[in-house]
């Protein structure tokens, strides 16, 4: 009779829309749907649009809902306030730096990101926009980022203090670091996330930019941690490799880079260089480096390159044979042919500040800076595919997961 009548009381609540409770098995996981961010640097925002296609806006981001806060905490610190206006004088070019780079957790809930003026890595509630946990990075400011292949770990450069932080995606706790070289910069997981590379650009924010001064610059250096252990395992100088290929002209200071897809060879930018190199992993050597055009609207005054900057962006198609590379200062993209390093036509650009792959890996998708606006280019054709629209000074662009029929936080 008690079975009876829980059965008709079960009968009831799904009559009315209740759902029966949890019996053991678990709960169906959240259909996801893959999108890009992009985070506006100056705005303090992250636009998510559509992954591939036409780039459809979907949906905005507030990456600092907690501004009010942090200001109070820099404004009544002495030490925090000098070097929040030198960022703001800096690298912010008279702008405050609130996004640098964004992932998204495995489940799509929430978008971690650093914000460099507030020297910290947050994660984003995705429904409610509200903060879920804060790590504030040692020093005083917070730049690239790097998820793991299983998107278990993020790893953060704190430029001021030559660290690199790794931290639990999903609670923000420190689960390693190490030292890196001055000003450490781009993040890349290798090996199936085995090993981490940090590359350190050095002291970018002087105006000590003749050659000559270059000593100036700091240690810049590749170093490469085991990611089981946080210990460093390789440091590669590149002023060595440098000058053994016969360029001791050009700066050791390494900025984007792109490996092939089974990591054999590694393409990097440099500074004040208007092209790339292509080191050789397995024989630890430069082994061609490639000169794009300049534009001659571009001023050759170096003080003048944002950050010592003058191309700053690459991205390599899925298959490993075309390189999109962001002529920064030059104010182009082109596509580059990976086996012959000739380039394709020059997309006109405003400023773009980073390139990235489409969703269905057919497009570079570049940051122009300085139109608040992304542009596609298709990889086959080298040519513009489309332009979007974003926030204020555009920067990183990384493919994410979002819920699926999310359009925004309702906190947004």
């Amino acid at each position: 009779m008690r079975i009876l009548r829980r059965i008709a009381s079960l009968a009831v609540l799904l009559a009315a829309g209740v759902s029966a409770p949890a019996t053991g098995t678990a709960a169906e996981p959240t259909a996801l749907r893959e999108v890009m961010f992009v985070g506006n640097n100056w705005e303090g925002t992250a636009d998510v649009l559509e992954s591939s296609g036409n780039f459809g806006r979907i949906g905005r981001v507030n990456i600092i809902p907690d501004k009010e806060d942090r200001l109070w905490e820099i404004y009544t610190d002495p030490v925090k306030l000098a070097f929040f206006l030198g960022i703001r004088s800096g690298p912010g070019e008279g702008h405050d730096q609130f996004v640098d780079d964004m992932y998204t957790t495995p489940d799509g809930s929430a978008v971690v990101a650093s914000r460099p003026s507030f020297a910290d890595v947050v994660s984003i509630d995705l429904t409610t926009g509200a903060l879920r946990w804060r790590f504030p990075v040692s020093g005083f400011r917070s730049d690239h980022m790097a998820v793991s292949p299983d998107g278990r770990r993020v790893a953060v450069s704190a430029s001021t203090s030559n660290t690199v932080h790794v931290l639990d995606i999903e609670t923000g706790a420190q689960v390693g670091s190490f030292g890196a070289g001055d000003k450490p910069h781009e993040n890349v997981y290798t090996d199936g996330g085995r090993y981490l590379w940090n590359m350190s650009i050095g002291e970018v924010n002087t105006n000590l930019d003749a050659p000559w001064l270059d000593f100036t610059k700091g240690d810049r250096r590749i170093t490469v941690a085991d990611t089981g252990t946080h210990q460093v395992v390789k440091v590669i100088d590149m002023r060595q490799r440098l000058d053994a290929f016969g360029r001791s002209d050009l700066s050791d200071s390494v900025r984007p880079v792109a490996f092939t897809p089974d990591e054999s060879k590694l393409y990097f930018q440099l500074s004040f260089f208007n092209g790339f190199a292509e080191y050789d992993v397995a024989a630890d050597k430069i082994t061609r480096i490639k000169t794009l055009p300049k534009n001659p609207a571009t001023s050759e005054d170096r003080t003048t390159w944002v950050n010592d900057s003058r191309h700053h962006g690459m991205s390599m198609n899925p298959a490993g044979t075309k390189l999109c590379v962001a002529g920064t200062m030059d104010d182009y993209a082109t596509v580059v042919d990976r086996a012959t390093l000739t380039e394709g036509a020059l997309v006109p650009a405003a400023k773009p500040y980073w390139a990235t792959v489409s969703g269905d890996g057919r497009s570079c998708v570049i940051s122009e800076s300085g139109a608040d606006q992304i542009t596609a280019i298709d990889f086959a054709t080298g040519t513009k595919k489309v332009s979007v629209p974003v926030g204020d000074h555009p920067q990183r662009i990384r493919i994410g997961h979002v819920p699926s029929g999310w359009t925004g936080p309702a906190a947004s």
